[in-house]
């Protein structure tokens, strides 16, 4: 609808939009996790998480909608087709910006429960954000760094014991987590300081989806493989969007198996290590052909 203003005004409306509607919805969140802390009662806290996941949904739809008024874009998306609201899912993606996590949020709000991350432990210190993740059940992760299992072995186990003791309210309300598996959003210059075999993918690291996986992989319907490209947006993504210069953005959907992980295994065997990373490489090698191809289609 405002497309034809100037990027510059495009660019001040869709920050003071993004900021009224995150501070709307997470002041909200917030109050729900007060409501949550002060009553400790498991039926409570399930009923508030549903109206939780509710204002994430609104958050992500205003998103959308603040997207539409500044540019015109084209969502060009697959494989939602047989998702279900009411299912579990661990969706492994790759990362280009900043954006990508209201892309995500908004494309999947009506097809899967709404996303969480995992987030480090220290973050739930956090004034404000670490009640409002915790509200949002966002599960938290501790994990022990080698240097420290070197000095005490009796830790090992001790993380995947946290992060199950985290994830088990999921079993109470269906549950969809994504992990960036690169660990980092993708530049030319990440992919040539990491001499990455891929085009447009950084290298994928195996670690915290195996983790995720061995914790709490019997609970998911399937493993999402999520690929998001912006075909016409320039290095900085988010800037752009935030311009009204993006036409187009293509989401491809692939649900896959489960794979069973054996933490035990995982963290002690090199080759189970192994096996288990060519897995990924594999998904990560298609992937970049992927992108390759939706790059290559003529401009619409």
């Amino acid at each position: 609808m405002l497309h034809f203003l100037p990027g510059s005004v495009l660019f001040f409306i869709s920050t003071l939009l993004l900021i009224v509607n995150t501070a709307l919805w997470s002041t909200l969140v917030f109050l729900g996790g007060l409501v949550k802390l002060l009553v400790p009662l498991k039926g409570w806290r399930v009923n508030v998480t549903r109206v939780m996941n509710s204002f994430m949904w609104a958050w992500a739809t205003c998103n959308g909608a603040i997207l539409r008024l500044i540019a015109k874009v084209e969502w060009d998306v697959e494989g939602l087709d047989l998702l279900k609201k009411d299912g579990w899912y661990l969706l492994i993606s790759n990362h280009l910006s900043g954006f990508d996590i209201a892309a995500h949020t908004y494309i999947f709000r009506n097809n899967i429960p709404m996303l969480k991350f995992f987030l480090k432990k220290e973050l739930l210190y956090v004034p404000f954000m670490g009640l409002g993740c915790w509200a949002l059940d966002m599960p938290f992760m501790n994990r022990t760094s080698p240097e420290k299992l070197k000095k005490n072995p009796k830790l090992r186990g001790k993380d995947l014991e946290t992060t199950r003791r985290s994830c088990e309210k999921f079993k109470d309300l269906p549950t969809s987590i994504i992990n960036y598996v690169e660990g980092s959003r993708f530049t030319e210059q990440k992919r040539k300081r990491q001499n990455s075999p891929y085009k447009h993918l950084l290298k994928p690291k195996a670690g915290g989806i195996a983790f995720t996986l061995s914790a709490m992989g019997e609970q998911f319907d399937a493993l999402l493989n999520v690929t998001v490209v912006y075909p016409d947006a320039p290095a900085d993504i988010l800037s752009s969007v935030m311009h009204g210069k993006v036409r187009r953005i293509v989401i491809r959907v692939n649900a896959l198996p489960v794979p069973e992980v054996d933490a035990d295994r995982y963290f002690s065997e090199p080759e189970y290590r192994v096996e288990f990373q060519r897995w990924l490489n594999q998904i990560w090698e298609e992937k970049d052909a992927q992108i390759d191809a939706i790059l290559a289609e003529p401009k619409r």
